[in-house]
C-alpha cells in the first residue's frame, strides 16, 4: 500500500494565479451567463485562496465602468476593460487578441468562458493560441488534489471540469494530462446550469483598463446590424414556469399544452414551451423547445412535465427547478421519484382542468 508519505509534491501553476472570466453582453446588456460563471469563479477562487478578475469589452467606455460596479456585486474583485470605439459587437479576431493579451501578461490559473455561441466561437480560438486544452460544455466544476500513481506524484489544488458524456448518460471529470498541463486550465459553462450569487452592491472591487493596439487587420469583418430572432423564441433564462411534453403524451398534446403556455402568459406568468428530447426527434415541436442535458439546463419555478418518464438526461437538465409538477399515467415512470407533485393519471384528464383553471385567473403561487 502506497501512502501520501511516498507522493512527490508538484506545483505546475508557478506564476499563475486568479480565477478569469468573459464577460459576454448584447447591446450593452450583459449576458445572465456572465453573472452564473462568475458564482463559479467565486466559488474556486475561495478553495483557492486567489481572486476573480472578469473581462470586459466593449465601445461605450462609460457603459464599461458602471457595469464594473453590478460584475463586483456578482462576485468580481477586479474588472479589466478593454475599450475601443470599434467593439461595437463581437468581433473574433480582436476579441481573441485582446484575451490572449491579457493571458500572457497576467498569467490566471483558471479561465471560464460561457458555452453560448459567441463563447464556442471565442474559447476555443484563445486555447489554441495558448497551446492549452479546453473543456468544453461543463456543467460542474471543483478544486481537488490529483494523484499520479505511475509516477507517485501528487499535484495539489488541481481544478476539475466536470461534463456530460456518452450521449449524456455519464458525466465525466477532466483534468488532463500532468506531463501537458500548461496554464490557464480552460473550460466553458453551460449557460442556466448554475445560479448567480445574490447581488451584493456594496462589494467594492478595483478596475483597470487593458490597452490593446489593434491592427486594421483585426477589423477586416464588419457587423452593420444585429437582429434577434422574432419567430418562436424560446427564452428559457426568464421563464418562470414551464409546461413541457414528452414521448407519453402524443403530437395531439402539444396543441393543448401550447395553449395552456399561452394562456399563463395572459396572466402575466412569464411561461415557455418545453419538450424531452424524443418529442423533438418525433417531430412534434422545434428543436428549440428542448430541455435536458442534450438540450437546454433551466431552472424555473415550476416544471410542469406531462408524459415525460424522467430518464438521467432529462433530470439533469431539470434538477434545480424550484418545483416538479409530474404528470404521467405510467406508475412506475423513474420521474415520479424526484417530483414535487405526481398526478397518475392521462394528461387529457388533467391538463383541461389546469387549462379552465388559469383562463378564470389561476396565478401560480410564488413566483417571483
Amino acid at each position: 500500500m502506497i501512502t501520501e508519505d511516498h507522493y512527490e509534491e508538484v506545483d505546475l501553476r508557478t506564476e499563475a494565479v486568479g480565477v478569469y472570466t468573459f464577460v459576454e453582453s448584447f447591446k450593452g446588456e450583459i449576458a445572465q451567463v456572465s453573472f452564473e460563471i462568475l458564482a463559479i469563479a467565486r466559488k474556486l477562487a475561495d478553495q483557492l485562496n486567489t481572486f476573480v478578475t472578469a473581462i470586459h469589452m466593449g465601445e461605450n467606455k462609460k457603459q464599461l465602468e458602471e457595469d464594473s460596479k453590478l460584475l463586483w456585486a456578482y462576485g468580481a474583485d477586479k474588472v479589466i476593460i478593454v475599450h475601443d470605439e470599434r467593439l461595437d459587437h463581437y468581433y473574433t479576431l480582436p476579441y481573441t487578441r485582446a484575451i490572449y493579451e491579457i493571458i500572457i501578461k497576467l498569467k490566471p490559473e483558471i479561465f471560464l468562458f460561457g458555452a453560448t455561441t459567441t463563447g464556442r466561437d471565442l474559447a476555443p480560438r484563445v486555447a489554441a493560441r495558448c497551446s492549452v486544452g479546453l473543456s468544453a460544455d461543463c456543467t460542474g466544476f471543483a478544486i481537488d488534489d490529483y494523484y499520479d500513481e505511475k509516477n507517485l506524484k501528487l499535484y495539489k489544488k488541481v481544478a476539475n471540469f466536470i461534463r456530460p458524456s456518452f450521449a449524456e448518460a455519464k458525466l465525466a471529470t477532466i483534468i488532463g494530462n500532468p506531463k501537458l498541463w500548461k496554464y490557464p486550465q480552460m473550460g466553458t459553462v453551460r449557460p442556466s446550469t448554475f445560479t448567480p450569487m445574490p447581488s451584493d452592491l456594496s462589494r467594492k472591487g478595483t478596475t483597470e483598463f487593458f490597452k490593446i493596439d489593434f491592427s486594421p487587420y483585426e477589423f477586416i469583418v464588419k457587423v452593420h446590424e444585429s437582429v434577434k430572432e422574432t419567430q418562436d423564441i424560446v427564452d428559457f433564462d426568464r421563464a418562470k414556469i414551464i409546461v413541457s411534453g414528452g414521448n407519453g403524451a402524443g403530437r395531439e398534446a402539444f396543441k393543448l399544452l401550447k395553449e395552456l403556455v399561452n394562456a399563463i402568459n395572459a396572466n402575466g406568468q412569464h411561461c415557455e414551451l418545453g419538450a424531452s428530447r424524443s418529442a423533438v426527434e418525433a417531430g412534434w415541436v422545434g428543436r428549440q423547445h428542448q430541455v435536458g442535458q442534450t438540450g437546454r439546463t433551466v431552472r424555473p419555478e415550476y416544471y410542469i412535465a406531462v408524459g415525460i418518464s424522467g430518464a438521467i438526461q432529462h433530470f439533469e437538465g431539470i434538477k434545480n427547478s424550484k418545483r416538479i409538477i409530474a404528470i404521467n399515467n405510467d406508475p412506475n415512470a423513474p420521474i415520479f421519484t424526484y417530483a414535487d407533485v405526481g398526478i397518475v393519471d392521462d394528461y387529457k384528464n388533467i391538463i383541461p382542468i389546469l387549462l379552465e383553471k388559469v383562463k378564470e385567473g389561476y396565478i401560480f403561487p410564488d413566483v417571483k
